[in-house]
């Protein structure tokens, strides 16, 4: 079995605040973000709305990643997912009915 690393785009709103993350589990990294169970950044400015992840093979290069896209500037950030999600959709809904 192989394990899979995610580095995800988070947004509180269509052009709002972008928070970058990693986990080994998407859905329910996802899903503690958008429950607030966690205090911090994603819980005080509500950025719940999944716009964006990558999967990686190992955790080294899903840290470098994410070290990465931490360091750009926000434009950057938008420009991973503008052709993909153009209207800045949560992509968390259809994520989980997939899983379900």
């Amino acid at each position: 079995m192989t394990n899979a690393y995610f580095v995800y785009l988070l947004a509180s709103k269509p052009n709002g605040t972008i928070y970058v993350g990693l986990t080994a589990d998407l859905l329910r990294r996802i899903l503690e973000h958008r429950e607030h169970v966690v205090p911090g950044f994603t819980k005080t400015y509500k950025v719940t709305r999944l716009m964006w992840f990558e999967v990686h093979d190992t955790l080294l290069a899903a840290r470098q990643r994410e070290r990465q896209i931490k360091a750009w500037k926000r434009q950057w950030k938008i420009d991973l997912f503008r052709d993909s999600n153009p209207r800045w959709e949560d992509l968390y809904p259809a994520l989980s009915a997939i899983d379900s």
